[in-house]
Order: structure tokens, then C-alpha cells, then sequence
């Protein structure tokens, strides 16, 4: 049942036009004037206010800008009811925001449509504005992983780097996740023998820096930049608030994670298993996956790093991109390598 405050200071106007809402299905409450009235609307917030203009205390008009003052009542449909037929007060009342103005005498079916009018009108208002509110929350909210990624581009402190330089070390605090934006990133550790093994590459649009997102734990690898890159980096403590706040972005996450563990495992079958040459043919169509180049197009990469990913010794690496050179397999011009024979390549066992 809808409520209707009735303001009106004329009792028995009052209470004849109280009755006929009444009798047709709407509940009511009445104010003897303007003050009143606009302390009852702020208590209660009908659905609608029917309010005369000329009375005592506060006037229709005041009662009308009292309401706009504040959220919960600003949006209540209000018709103005009084005996007052000049075109200049119907238009000051329009003008302050009244949806409609009915003159005194009046029918009973012009008051009810009026009614049943301005409340369909308002509930279509109300729908638009949620709409509306639902709109920018969703188009605010991080949904997934492109969206934690624009969220990067828009709120991430920038890193710069060049090429060989250190981002993090292994056993640092773990302050930052960070996005590249643009280079190429090998995070790597050193054995009990000083040998450098990298455990990952990252590409433009890669994620990475991110250990415990419960715990206060350290980086567990050191992170350089294999060119020139820029990153954008975001708090740990922010990022962990995102995702505590966004549950479909963390499953995306842990998709993440488990795509980079399946990496790590095919990497050591990889180490384990392959030859020499196996393992630096698939490094260099790695490298070049990463760096967004066709193998056939030259890649500058160096021998340290091309060894340190394919898990051998640079010695032995530089030997066999020598084998490979001879074998037409490979062209190399100083630090940089360009496949000529793409199959051959992938088919080296």
C-alpha cells in the first residue's frame, strides 16, 4: 500500500480529501501546516506528499525546498493542491521541482489520476537511477584479470629499468606485484654452486612479483629486466585488498598460478630429460615467443641469459648454437640470432 502525507491546514479540506485516499486503497497521513509537514515527510519518506501552498509556520514552497535538501526525500514525487490559479505560482511551484499542481475545488478522479501518475512515474525514475548506480559500480568493480590489469594502468606506480638491472633480489621484502608494461623480465636463482637458473620469463602484459598473499613473506627469486622494461607496480597490501574484495578475479589468479606451476614442471622434465640441444632449440623459440618476435626475424639475447633459461652451461650453450650455425639451422651476427630452418629446429632432439 503506498503512503501518502497529506499537508493541509484547512481541517475539514483536510480530512474530506484524507478519507477519499483512504477509501481508495492508500495510506495516510496528515500535517496541519508547512513545518509540520516537512518534519513528518523527513521522518516517514512517503511515497508521495499532496501539499496545499498557502499556510502558516512554513509555506508549500518551503516545504518543497526543504525537501530537496536532502537525499532521502529530495526524489519524493509532490503535487501541489491550493486555490492559488495564477500562472506565475503555477510556474514558481514547477520551477522549485513540484511534478504537478492541482486547483482547488477539485475532482476526485483528477486527484487520484494525478496520483497514480506521478507514482508510476517516480518508480520508472527510481529504476533508472539504480540502473544507473548498478552501471558505475560494475563499471568501477574488478571483475577479472583484464580488469585487475587496467586497474594496474590506471592506479600502478611506474618502475623504470634497463636492460641487466636488478628489479628485486631474493630475500627482499616483497613490497610490489607489478605488470610490465613494456621489456622483458627473467626471474632466476642461484644454486649451492653459484650456477644462475631462470625460473621464469615474463612478457609485456605478464603479472609477476607475487608470493604469500597471507603471509609477510620475502621474494623467493631474484627478478632482472633482460631489456629495457616498464613496469607498473601496485602495493602488496592494496593488491591483497582487491582480491579479498573481488573473489572472480582471485579464481582467475589461481588459474594463473597453476598455469605458471605446469610451466615450472614442464621446464624441469625439460632439464631433466632433454639434451643440450633440445634444451637450447626450445629456448630460443622461448625467447622469441616472449620478446613477440617470429623465430625467422633476428632476436638479440644474450649467451648468459639464453643459457641460464635452458638450464646449461654457457659454454656448452655457445657450442651448440655453433653445431646449429653449421648445420644451417641458425644465422647469428654477434649477440643476435635469426632461425633459418624453423622445422629443423623444433624436430632437434
Amino acid at each position: 500500500m503506498k503512503h501518502i502525507l497529506l499537508i493541509e491546514d484547512d481541517p475539514i479540506l483536510r480530512e474530506n480529501t484524507a478519507e477519499l485516499l483512504e477509501l481508495s486503497n492508500y495510506k495516510i497521513t496528515t500535517a496541519p501546516n508547512g513545518k509540520i509537514g516537512l518534519e513528518t515527510a523527513l521522518e516517514i519518506q512517503p511515497d508521495i506528499i499532496v501539499c496545499d501552498i498557502m499556510m502558516p509556520e512554513l509555506d508549500g514552497y518551503g516545504v518543497l525546498q526543504g525537501l530537496a535538501k536532502t537525499e532521502q526525500t529530495k526524489h519524493i514525487p509532490f503535487i501541489f493542491l491550493s486555490a492559488k490559479t495564477e500562472r506565475k505560482d503555477v510556474r514558481k511551484g514547477m520551477d522549485l521541482g513540484a511534478d504537478d499542481y492541482i486547483t482547488k475545488p477539485f475532482e476526485e478522479n483528477e486527484l487520484i489520476s494525478a496520483i497514480e501518475s506521478r507514482l508510476a512515474k517516480a518508480a520508472i525514475l527510481k529504476d533508472n537511477r539504480e540502473s544507473a548506480t548498478n552501471e558505475v559500480e560494475e563499471e568501477q568493480s574488478i571483475r577479472n584479470l583484464n580488469d585487475l590489469k587496467n586497474f594496474f594502468d590506471d592506479n600502478g606506480k611506474n618502475f623504470s629499468f634497463k636492460q641487466g638491472e636488478i628489479i628485486y633480489k631474493e630475500g627482499q621484502h616483497s613490497n610490489y606485484i607489478y605488470l610490465i608494461e613494456k621489456g622483458l623480465v627473467k626471474c632466476h636463482k642461484l644454486d649451492d654452486q653459484g650456477k644462475d637458473l631462470t625460473t621464469a620469463l615474463h612478457k609485456e602484459d605478464d603479472l609477476f612479483g607475487y608470493t604469500s598473499f597471507t603471509e609477510n613473506t620475502v621474494y623467493k627469486e631474484t627478478a632482472a629486466a633482460i631489456k629495457e622494461s616498464v613496469l607498473l607496480g601496485i602495493s602488496k597490501n592494496e593488491f591483497i585488498e582487491i582480491i579479498s574484495n573481488n573473489h572472480k578475479v582471485t579464481l582467475d589468479l589461481i588459474q594463473l598460478l597453476n598455469d605458471d606451476l605446469v610451466n615450472v614442471k614442464d621446464q624441469l622434465l625439460e632439464m631433466a630429460y632433454s639434451s643440450v640441444k633440445k634444451r637450447t632449440a626450445l629456448t630460443i623459440l622461448k625467447f622469441a615467443d616472449k620478446l613477440g618476435s617470429k623465430p625467422t626475424d633476428f632476436i638479440r639475447i644474450s649467451r648468459n641469459d639464453l643459457a641460464s633459461v635452458a638450464g646449461v652451461a654457457t659454454e656448452s650453450l655457445i657450442r651448440t648454437l655453433s653445431r646449429f650455425k653449421d648445420q644451417g639451422i641458425i644465422e647469428i651476427e654477434g649477440r643476435n640470432i635469426k632461425v633459418l630452418d624453423l622445422q629443423q629446429l623444433k624436430n632437434i632432439d
